[in-house]
C-alpha cells in the first residue's frame, strides 16, 4: 500500500513503520493501545515510511542499544489519533495519541549484524496481527 508524502494533501494514509523493543511490544501484550517508551516526553510516536529509512533511523540512534526489535507495520488510515507531517519531513508520519492494536498489521523482526548493525527486516515475528 502506498503513503500519500505530500503534507499539504492531508492526513498521511496508508503504512508506516515503527520501531519498537521486542520487550516492550511484548510487556504491551494484546492490550487496546501501544504507546512508546518516550511518548510522554516527545508526545508523539514516531513512524517511517520505507523499510530502507526506517533502517537508516535505526542505526542512527538505536545502533547502541542492544535490545533486539520488532518493526510494527501501521495502517494509519485505522488510527483515531492525528497523524500529520511535521519539521521532521515527509518520510515520517507522527502520530499524536496511541497505536490501537487493531491498526498494527504485521509484526516483524529487526534484523541485525554481529555488530549490531540493523542490515535489514525480516519475517513475521511472534504476535503477527495481520489484517
Amino acid at each position: 500500500m502506498s503513503v500519500n508524502q505530500e503534507p499539504r494533501l492531508g492526513r498521511p494514509s496508508g503504512i508506516a513503520l515503527h520501531l519498537v523493543p521486542e520487550s516492550v511490544w511484548r510487556e504491551h501484550g494484546a492490550g487496546p493501545a501501544y504507546l512508546p517508551e518516550r511518548f510522554a516526553e516527545e508526545g508523539f510516536v514516531h513512524t517511517t515510511l520505507g523499510e530502507a529509512t526506517l533502517l537508516e533511523v535505526a542505526n542512527r540512534y538505536y545502533l547502541g542499544d542492544p535490545r533486539p526489535y520488532l518493526v510494527l507495520d501501521v495502517d494509519l488510515d485505522r488510527l483515531a489519533a492525528p497523524v500529520r507531517f511535521d519539521e521532521a519531513g515527509p518520510s515520517f508520519p507522527h502520530v499524536y495519541g496511541p497505536i490501537e492494536t487493531a491498526a498494527v498489521v504485521r509484526v516483524r523482526q529487526a534484523e541485525r549484524d554481529a555488530a549490531g548493525i540493523f542490515v535489514g527486516i525480516g519475517g513475521t515475528a511472534g504476535g503477527d496481527r495481520s489484517a
